[in-house]
């Protein structure tokens, strides 16, 4: 699954206007809503700009990601702000901790990249294994209602940095019968200094989900969901709502 495979040092550029110490917040307000929360597993952890923002408000983070070039990213992204953390190549289906924490999250809707149930349910495993008892799973992904509310379109982003600027295009395609939106993407980095092009394709398959089967998947990893709310409101999903967090917590 290392589909940021060539993305990955292009990652922060397009994700530059990102507010992660927004999203950080936000996560801390859930995660300590039903306990008190000091150490946080990140499956799916990207560049580590949710972890860095996190562990600038003190809690031990350590992030696993599936693909080498995201963590080497990670790793130069907290040295340069000198900050501890624990980075690691793994695959959230089948990663062991080897230690209990108080939380664990995915954001940025990684669990929406688990097109297949059983990937799914091994990722849900794999969060439920690391909590201690009574820990809390925060988590965010494509809400079914809003997605077919509001089916996804086309969509072009232009971003620039130092050295290139780069266009982004995304075409999606929806397989309704899968509940799945198969998004092409097409990159283009146009270099500032030479004028030469380099193009780049991937694919990215995205899974929308409904609270019935979230909640029975949760069940069958030995986790309970305790709510599901807007990612921009906060406030209990409805057909507006295209993304959704899911706060969970470990059987006591």
């Amino acid at each position: 699954m290392e589909i940021f495979q060539d993305y990955a040092y292009y990652y922060n550029s397009f994700y530059k206007d990102k507010d992660y110490k927004k999203e950080a917040r936000t996560v801390e307000t859930l995660m300590n809503r039903d306990r008190d929360v000091s150490s946080v597993l990140n499956l799916g952890c990207g560049t580590g700009r949710h972890d860095i923002e996190l562990a600038k408000m003190g809690y031990a983070m350590t992030g696993i990601d599936v693909s080498e070039q995201m963590i080497r990213v990670a790793q130069a992204n907290s040295q340069k702000e000198g900050i501890d953390i624990r980075f690691e190549v793994a695959d959230i289906r089948d990663y062991r901790a080897g230690q209990e924490y108080d939380a664990v999250i995915s954001l940025f809707h990684v669990m929406s990249y688990q097109t297949e149930t059983e990937d799914l349910i091994r990722a849900f495993q794999t969060a439920a294994e690391a909590l201690c008892e009574g820990g809390i799973f925060v988590f965010d992904l494509w809400y079914g209602p809003g997605v077919l509310s509001d089916k996804p379109a086309v969509r072009v982003k232009t971003v620039e940095d130092s050295e290139n600027i780069l266009y982004r295009i995304a075409r999606p395609a929806m397989r309704v019968e899968e509940n799945v939106v198969d998004v092409a993407y097409e990159v283009l980095i146009a270099d500032k200094k030479t004028d030469k092009v380099r193009r780049i394709t991937e694919m990215h398959r995205m899974r929308y989900f409904f609270v019935p089967e979230i909640r029975y998947y949760l069940e069958e990893a030995g986790l309970e969901l305790l709510r599901c709310v807007d990612c921009g409101t906060l406030e209990k999903t409805d057909f507006g709502s295209w993304t959704a967090y899911c706060v969970a917590q470990k059987r006591k």
